[in-house]
């Protein structure tokens, strides 16, 4: 019981955590109540299940969400384990419960939304609240669980058993809803995409990742240290033709950095070899820590240590030059 009571510890990191998820659960559930629906839009998920389900058996469709969501739930319980069912407890329950109340409001004016409007605001949405459980490594439970069971047992890469799970919820409403649903469900699942991957990832900073072979490496290295204020790894490496051993300086710099580093590196060294990759993320020190001194101890404790060495230097030459003796 460990597990389940780590996930209610109320400490403001939980408390984080748990207003997150119930945010991500309550855009999830408008999506699925007032766009997804009464559209009849076939984009995957236990909404979609339940809308073709619903078409077989006498249950509607909100009771049919809470049916397959808790099944799932023990299903997953006894397959996958206590951890699993602990990150996706709170869901289990929280979406249902906020489906059964949306749905008691007045849904009439969306059914009158173009369609096509309908799936990109259901995937935006339903992408937007996703991304939010995902941030703090929840899980929605529903459909994620039989594309783990098939990971676990089958063996093949999560990736597509996700696609093979909701591929075959998607074209079980097929023969009920017809082409047009499916097609309008793929546009929800495409602008879902994008809103997971915004969401998961906000907050980081795009950069650019350099590798720089240079004769002059430390000239390089000094800029990258003092003026750009840029931490630097040095790796080492073996031209295959050479068989020289070279130094790469590896640096990541913001993009609106970047030129101004190329320009840097011409001057220095116009021969010098650099290699740039586009960065989707980076979080650390320059980055998504402060940039402010006194805000950043790590920053406060460079800019000291270079005042002091700047200090030390400057001393040790105007020692020297105390010393020196007067030319006749």
């Amino acid at each position: 019981m460990k597990t389940f009571r780590s996930y209610f510890n109320f400490n403001a990191s939980n408390m984080r955590r748990l207003l997150l998820i119930i945010a991500g659960n309550l855009l999830v559930a408008f999506a699925s109540v007032f766009f997804i629906l009464p559209q009849n839009i076939l984009c995957g998920g236990v909404t979609t299940a339940s809308m073709v389900l619903s078409s077989f058996l006498p249950i509607g469709r909100v009771p049919m969400i809470a049916i397959l969501n808790i099944s799932l739930f023990v299903l997953g319980y006894l397959c996958l384990g206590r951890k699993f069912a602990a990150s996706s407890l709170i869901s289990t329950f929280l979406y249902p419960t906020l489906v059964s109340l949306f749905s008691m409001l007045d849904v009439t004016p969306f059914e009158k939304v173009d369609p096509v409007l309908s799936a990109v605001y259901a995937g935006l949405l339903t992408g937007a609240g996703l991304g939010l459980v995902f941030r703090v490594n929840a899980s929605t439970g529903g459909m994620d669980i039989p594309a783990l069971l098939i990971h676990k047992y089958a063996g093949l890469p999560t990736g597509q058993c996700v696609m093979i799970v909701d591929t075959l919820t998607i074209l079980s409403g097929l023969w009920i809803f017809g082409l047009n649903s499916i097609l309008i469900g793929l546009a929800a699942v495409f602008a879902s995409s994008f809103a997971i991957n915004w969401i998961s990832t906000f907050g980081g900073e795009n950069a650019q990742n350099v590798m720089i072979i240079s004769d002059k490496h430390k000239e390089i290295q000094t800029f990258l240290l003092n003026t750009l204020s840029r931490g630097v790894t040095i790796l080492s490496a073996k031209g295959a033709w050479s068989e020289q051993e070279r130094p790469v300086l590896m640096c990541c710099v913001r993009n609106r950095e970047y030129g101004q580093l190329l320009r840097e590196i011409a001057d220095i060294d116009p021969h010098a070899f650099v290699i740039a990759n586009s960065v989707h993320e980076v979080r650390g020190e320059g980055f998504t820590w402060s940039d402010n001194p006194q805000k950043n101890p790590g920053l406060l404790h460079h800019q000291k240590k270079l005042e002091g060495t700047t200090q030390s230097g400057t001393a040790a030459e105007l020692a020297k030059a105390s010393s020196a003796k007067p030319k006749a």
